[in-house]
């Protein structure tokens, strides 16, 4: 028995050292399927006060989910058939006008002189001589297979999102019987103050989506109203960074604007009046965002502080990226209600 039971502990340690890698390695293997899964329930949480929005109004609850589904189709049918085609017919302008840029003779002269304009003590031919060595150093057959990288991962990303769009129309249907699976799963003694905290949770998750896509919504089309009066370049391109950097919290609208107003700054197809009309705009209109619009959409969602905002979207984002950081924002809030509503009352009741 002294030696059997040594071998027996190694033996079942063993297997569960095997077993835990094999796990790990399979949630790697399904990373991409997770990520899917868990985008369309966060899509489902935001779209779901729409749906008690419309029941509130007497809906039954199939017609508030039919009504709310065939918005977000006729929204994701409108973005391909309206938007898509005119940011394509944009982009490929845009690439036309940077080759014409290119071919021009003059081009260098102009580029020059227009960098001395804007930085009279800037030693341009010193810049130019270290972006001709820049791009004498480059494999540009490695760059043509990164582009045909960059297409294969853009394909890739609409089938994605089709694949996403199908799971948040189940999951929008299904969420009151998914959270009913998960609340029988408590024990019933301590069900209610569970289901009570959850309800919380999933209110200020949905009303956090709701919120991000509409300032978003509103920074896009001001952005596309007021960039075609001033005549900027590639005004529906500029729009459509414009919404999605808008959905980033804290630093999106502040690096899409600068986006915006760098592009206006280019030779060719911009000017320095027009960038310098499209930042002051940008500059009023982030303080309007910031006191007007966030305070009064974002009223319902629970409020993270700015230094939460900051680690919690840095930590999403380097381990998911761009949605990582947007998911991280409404899972710092549920962790504050629970801090909040759960661990300081009990510290307290001791």
């Amino acid at each position: 028995m002294k030696l059997a039971n040594p071998f027996r502990v190694a033996f079942v340690a063993t297997l569960g050292v095997g077993l835990g890698i094999v796990l790990i390695s399979s949630i790697g293997n399904l990373q991409t399927i997770l990520l899917y899964v868990g985008t369309a329930l966060f899509l489902a949480l935001g779209l779901d006060p729409i749906i008690s929005w419309l029941e509130r109004r007497k809906l039954p609850r199939w017609a508030a989910v039919l009504i709310t589904i065939l918005a977000l189709l006729a929204v994701f049918a409108g973005v391909i058939l309206l938007v898509v085609p005119i940011i394509a017919q944009q982009i490929g302008q845009l690439v036309t006008a940077i080759t014409r840029i290119i071919e021009r003779n003059s081009w260098e002269t102009d580029v020059k002189d227009w960098l001395h304009g804007l930085f009279p003590n800037l030693d341009v031919e010193a810049v130019f001589a270290y972006v001709g060595d820049w791009l004498a150093q480059l494999d540009f057959a490695a760059i043509g297979e990164n582009i045909i990288v960059i297409g294969a991962t853009i394909v890739t990303g609409l089938a994605g999102a089709f694949i996403v769009l199908i799971l948040t129309i189940y999951f929008t249907a299904a969420l009151p019987n998914l959270k009913s699976a998960v609340y029988q799963l408590v024990p019933a003694s301590k069900r209610p103050r569970f289901i009570d905290l959850s309800e919380q949770i999933t209110d200020s998750v949905g009303f956090y989506v709701i919120g991000q896509l509409t300032l978003g919504a509103i920074n896009g089309v001001l952005s596309a109203i007021f960039l075609s009066i001033i005549g900027a370049p590639f005004p529906a391109v500029l729009a459509v960074i414009a919404f999605l950097m808008s959905i980033i919290p804290l630093v999106g609208t502040l690096t899409g604007s600068a986006i915006i107003v760098l592009t206006c700054l280019i030779p060719g197809l911009g000017s320095p009046t027009t960038a310098l009309i499209a930042a002051i705009y940008y500059l009023i209109y982030m303080q309007v965002e910031a006191y007007v619009l966030a305070p009064r959409i974002m009223n319902r969602a629970v409020s993270v502080p700015g230094a939460v905002v900051v680690i919690a979207a840095l930590a999403g984002g380097s381990l998911l990226g761009i949605l990582g950081a947007l998911v991280a924002i409404p899972i710092a809030a549920s962790i504050l209600i629970i801090y909040r509503q759960v661990i300081i009352p009990r510290q307290n009741e001791r």
